[in-house]
């Protein structure tokens, strides 16, 4: 029996190897002469083999040889595939070339063979990012920034266009050419099946960059990584780029690790990093898969960064007008419903459903501004404004709405919205009691306001008996989907010991989440507490940073905080001087 298998395993080598030979002999792939070759030098090395700079014959002119450590089965296979999957991708500007094949004559025992092949490839001269980002990310603007992970996310999508997952995005992985990124390396989806049990412990090595639902998984099973693995990998590199820095830097690449990141931890925003940014990268290394955006999106978000009015930044402030994208998205989805509510017309109702619809478009435009303007911690009276303007611009009464509300409690928005009513006494009698069985109701269907209402419902005891733990429990749901409602209010719970231990370094990094997703209050409290070194270290210059982006935001308070900091600086200043 195992003859056979050898001879079969044999066979299917041969069968390998003759279509490489093939495609030599029929000029499909060039062929080098070994000998030709000079002045060879290892310029990296990796689980699989080794990367060599050498000059072809005359040419001032380096390429890239790259050497397979072991040439058996498992290898021939990869070659192979590497070839198929270069030939697909090799249009795309930031992918290494590939040039063709070469050869050593060594005597290969466990095969028979007596040819190791070697891929000539384009020689990269930046190296790796990770080792181009050490040696020059100092001069990087972040226009700078952006084209590196707006090239990355291209060449990403080109292969998830071509139905190639890459599967092995690190930043010794990745190379930069001209200044310019080049991908390399596409083979690991068929090296997944092949690891040895060793080569699976190196896989330690790139544990932040990895889908952590391989942590999830029994050995490394190939069906559960996909396009999204990718999408994950580019978030981790995204950060990094923004960084100069390897991901958990500090922190030993071992099974802890992965199962803390498993648990949902993850790099902290470096300060300066323009919000729109951040959020993209977090987006990407989100733990569910599905909640990750597609390869396609990330290339649209990042195309529009760059653009003549992203201007670099100075001390104080990210790029001017880059809006939180949850914020900005759900503006503009409010004045177009505004705008297509008020193009229609009496003339134009017809019929109750008519009418109904109308209203149905002005409750959503309302519980949309209401989402946008608590999770920027505004003012309850400017809500209530707005919420007021929209009806009175739109001839709708409060208590014609209202009494829609209670006839048509068919869905989370309409059923949340008269809770709110209920709440904030909006065309109505105060009733707590009512408006948290309302609350409840909601966010028994995700309803992520109504959630949060349930929360505060239970924080305060309004309408229930005050339970902390139960407000703590509600609050971190939010959190966990990314919510600065949920993660400003586990900030303060944690910051006051309101339920859980007072924990001023999570109140920090709940704080600090919080503000990323556009919180104003959420960054005038990372601002003070950078501002008296608590859960962080002092440091004036950022609490500069955060008051500043909250008064930019539209945070008065935060204004006049900004404008005493800003003299105790130019104090200190003078008092150096």
């Amino acid at each position: 029996m195992s003859r056979n298998i050898e001879t079969d395993n044999l066979n299917e080598v041969n069968e390998l190897l003759f279509w490489v030979e093939e495609a030599i002999s029929k000029n499909h792939i060039k062929f080098y002469e070994y000998k030709h070759f000079s002045n060879i030098r290892e310029i990296g090395n990796g689980n699989f083999g080794r990367v060599y700079r050498a000059k072809w014959k005359d040419l001032d002119q380096y390429l890239a040889l790259k050497y397979f450590f072991s040439f058996d089965k498992a290898t021939i296979k990869e070659l192979v595939h590497e070839l198929e999957l270069q030939r697909e991708v090799a249009f795309h500007d930031n992918v290494i070339n590939f040039y063709g094949i070469t050869t050593q004559d060594q005597e290969i025992a466990s095969s028979g063979m007596t040819k190791n092949y070697l891929l000539v490839m384009q020689y990269a001269d930046g190296g790796s990012l990770q080792n181009y980002l050490k040696g020059n990310f100092k001069n990087l603007t972040w226009e700078d920034k952006y084209k590196l992970a707006y090239q990355l996310a291209c060449a990403v999508s080109c292969l998830h266009s071509e139905g190639i997952v890459h599967l092995d995005l690190y930043s010794s992985n990745i190379l930069i050419h001209e200044n310019k990124i080049k991908l390399a390396d596409f083979g690991l989806s068929r090296r997944i099946e092949t690891l040895h049990k060793q080569q699976q412990l190196d896989l330690f090595g790139v544990i932040p960059y990895i889908d952590p639902i391989t942590f999830f998984t029994s050995g490394n099973d190939p069906n559960s990584l996909n396009e999204k693995s990718d999408v994950y990998s580019v978030g981790v590199l995204l950060w990094e780029i923004s960084s100069g820095k390897l991901p958990f830097e500090d922190v030993a690449y071992d099974i802890c690790l992965a199962m803390r990141i498993r648990e949902g931890e993850r790099e902290a925003t470096i300060f300066n990093t323009p919000i729109e940014y951040a959020n993209l990268y977090r987006e990407c290394w989100n733990i569910e898969p599905d909640n990750r955006p597609s390869m396609f999106e990330v290339v649209k978000r990042l195309k529009a960064f760059i653009s003549p009015s992203n201007i670099e930044v100075d001390n104080l402030k990210v790029i001017e007008d880059m809006d939180i994208r949850n914020s900005s998205h759900k503006k503009s989805k409010i004045i177009q419903a505004i705008q297509n509510f008020e193009n229609t017309n009496e003339s134009t109702l017809n019929s109750i459903d008519d009418i109904n619809e109308v209203k149905k478009t002005l409750i959503n435009v309302i519980v949309e501004i209401i989402f946008k303007e608590l999770n920027e911690e505004k003012d309850q009276d400017i809500r209530n404004q707005l919420i007021l303007d929209n009806l009175n611009s739109n001839k709708i009464t409060l208590l014609e709405i209202y009494n829609w509300l209670l006839n048509n409690q068919n869905e989370s928005n309409y059923i949340f919205l008269l809770g709110y009513f209920n709440y904030h006494e909006i065309g109505t009698d105060k009733n707590y009691e009512k408006a948290f069985s309302l609350f409840k109701n909601a966010s028994e269907k995700n309803h992520i306001l109504a959630r949060y209402y349930v929360g505060l419902c239970y924080e305060f005891g309004n309408g229930v008996v005050k339970n902390g733990k139960l407000a703590f429990d509600s609050f971190k749901k939010i959190a966990d989907e990314e919510h600065a409602l949920g993660q400003f209010k586990l900030g303060y719970f944690y910051y006051k010991g309101i339920s859980v231990k007072k924990n001023l370094k999570e109140a920090f990094n709940w704080y600090e989440k919080a503000a990323y997703n556009g919180n104003l209050i959420a960054m005038c409290n990372i601002g003070l507490m950078y501002r008296n070194g608590e859960g962080t270290n002092k440091d004036l210059d950022k609490a500069i940073y955060w008051y500043n982006e909250s008064a930019d935001k539209g945070n008065q308070d935060a204004q006049k905080t900004l404008n005493k900091l800003l003299k105790i600086k130019n104090r200190k200043i003078c008092t150096v001087s």
